[in-house]
């Protein structure tokens, strides 16, 4: 029998039809509970247990450790998975990839499936066009699963019997009686094919069958296990490259745990071989050495077993690996710009609401933090460092009587109003192309106000400037002691607001902002019975106490809006589920009017 080009197309039909099920039955899984196990994974990684946990349990349930360990990347780019928590997720996703191998090996070539799959995928078109949108996931999901393991049965036929094609063994045992040398280039095989399929479980099922069929001996289909190992990091290498230090981070380390894994297990390759068969043996089965039938089973149990050693080793090394992976890939200083550019809205985080909304989050709090505190601080011609350094408030304000010369026009346009346009842009798209809840969709609304009201406060700001420079110019007693308690009033304002919330403070930080708007509402009537004092005893003119009462009210403004913004960023609390605030740097609709 001879093995042309229409059985090599058909070959490849096959496993076009094993893919395509596999990623049918994962993209509708996610879409069952893609959003539930997106909150467990951005949550339930505290501790490296709980996070070995989270991965086997999404990688089991979508069948996909590449879609999951790029939902770990993902994260780890949107600062939502500290790097250690990242490297437990992607230990359990090794130990859930597994299950794949065990679901083949026991239907694939215990049931035979081609009597049941296609009523499978009968039923699922039925429930595909049911108007629930539940039914119409599980049908998708019940197709992907029959046209998996119809897959799988037309790769049992397309591949010949070795006893109708002899040849074909004669041409494998070329490459398979070399030892350790075999055992390397079959690494090097199953790497490759792994690469060129972007799917381990499509080169897993591939391995099952040729050492099923007997094209290949036990020893080799391990050895292509061990590759399939390393193939698969190369798709969370690929994504991590357009990605920041943090995602490039998580991937090496997939790198390098797959890596360390192979190679402790190429020391011990024959002695761990040994050991599975014995263990196969004890549960009833033949040698997989010696039967070709019983092999699948004796690859799926040194799956098995090769992960969970692989994770139990190396779980103790989780920090050493983090600082190796940290050390290759630092992190690098933004280099300044003319113009602002955001710095999270990326448009790979844009792929999931988790990860969307941490870029919103970060790029408003950057915002915030940087040039929006900056622009307020000039615009009284004081300094940011001033503010917030150790010394006493009348100090930093009796010390800052120069004209610092600040355009706060200009500041907005070159320092915020590309960064506020690209956030509203950014939250629009998420609102209206991503499956958010109606807490994460409340959420976004949130930022987009808190974003709105840094532009009233950079425009009341502006307003302030324009009297406080005057009289800082043109001194007049009172009027400039009225000045420098509206200025005190922002230094102590400002250095409140700074009190940036760990994860569990948020409540205390919560009372700071409550008490700061009580007094700000009082300190408006004050002023104001005071400005009519001084009136009545001609310590100012009606001019200078118009003045005086409008930037009274703009202050009270400013710290109003101050207080809903910090309490929008900081207190009300991130549902994208990231683990506590990030590291400092060093509403709908367009914004009102421009300052």
């Amino acid at each position: 029998m001879e093995y042309g080009i229409g059985d090599i197309l058909q070959l490849i039909g096959a496993l076009g039809l094993f893919l395509f099920g596999m990623k049918v039955m994962s993209d509708a899984l996610m879409e069952l509970a893609g959003d539930r196990m997106r909150a467990i994974l951005a949550t339930m990684t505290s501790s490296r247990p709980r996070g070995i946990l989270t991965g086997f349990l999404i990688t089991s349930v979508i069948q996909s450790s590449s879609a999951t360990t790029l939902m770990v990347v993902s994260f780890s780019n949107a600062s939502l998975l500290t790097l250690t928590g990242a490297i437990s997720v992607i230990m359990g996703a090794n130990i859930g990839t597994t299950v794949t191998a065990w679901l083949i090996a026991m239907l694939g070539f215990k049931v035979s499936m081609s009597a049941v799959a296609l009523p499978v995928v009968g039923l699922g078109a039925i429930l595909m066009f049911l108007k629930k949108k539940s039914w119409k996931q599980w049908g998708g999901f019940i197709i992907g699963f029959g046209l998996l393991f119809l897959g799988i049965e037309f790769l049992k036929e397309a591949l010949p019997d070795i006893e109708q094609n002899p040849q074909a063994l004669a041409f494998l045992t070329e490459y398979t009686s070399h030892g350790f040398a075999s055992v390397l280039l079959f690494l090097l095989a199953g790497t490759l094919l792994t690469v060129l399929m972007q799917s381990s479980s499509a080169t897993m099922a591939v391995t099952l069958l040729m050492t099923a069929k007997g094209w290949i001996p036990f020893e080799m289909a391990a050895a292509m296990v061990l590759g399939e190992n390393i193939g698969t990091t190369i798709t969370a290498n690929l994504a991590a490259f357009v990605g920041n230090f943090r995602a490039r981070r998580t991937a090496m380390a997939h790198l390098i745990f797959n890596l360390f894994g192979v190679v402790w297990m190429l020391a011990a390759f024959y002695p761990f071989l040994q050991g599975i068969a014995w263990l196969e043996g004890k549960l009833g089965s033949p040698s997989p050495y010696a039967v070709a039938a019983a092999a699948p089973v004796g690859i799926s149990l040194f799956h098995t077993a090769f992960n969970l050693a692989n994770t139990l080793i190396m779980v103790w090394f989780v920090r050493p690996m983090a600082r190796l992976v940290s050390w290759i890939f630092p992190e690098k200083a933004v280099p300044e710009r003319p113009i602002e550019e955001p710095k999270y809205l990326r448009e790979e985080a844009l792929k999931y609401p988790e990860t969307a909304l941490a870029a919103l989050e970060q790029e408003s709090r950057h915002l915030f933090e940087h040039a929006v505190v900056e622009i307020v601080a000039h615009a009284l011609n004081m300094h940011r460092k001033d503010i917030f350094s150790p010394l006493e408030v009348k100090k930093v304000v009796r010390g800052s009587r120069e004209d610092l010369g600040a355009d706060v026009r200009e500041l907005y346009l070159s320092k915020v109003k590309r960064i506020y346009s690209e956030i509203i842009a950014y939250a629009v798209h998420a609102q209206s192309d991503l499956p958010l809840s109606e807490a994460q969709h409340g959420r976004v609304s949130e930022l987009k106000l808190a974003n709105r009201k840094m532009v009233e406060v950079i425009k009341e700001s502006n307003e302030l400037h324009r009297n406080v420079t005057y009289y800082l110019k043109n001194p007049h007693p009172e009027m400039l002691r009225q000045y420098d308690r509206i200025r005190k009033k922002m230094v102590k304002v400002l250095r409140a607001i700074a009190g940036y919330p760990s994860k569990g403070e948020e409540a205390s930080y919560a009372n700071t902002l409550e008490t700061l708007s009580r007094e700000a509402t009082g300190d408006i009537e004050v002023g104001n019975r005071e400005i009519d004092q001084l009136i009545r005893s001609n310590e100012i003119t009606p001019e200078m106490a118009s003045s005086l009462v409008n930037d009274h009210d703009h202050l009270g403004d400013m710290v109003q809006n101050l207080i809903l913004i910090a309490r929008v960023l900081y207190v009300n609390g991130s549902l994208a589920g990231a683990p506590g605030r990030p590291e400092p740097l060093s509403g709908s609709g367009a914004a009102r009017e421009n300052p």
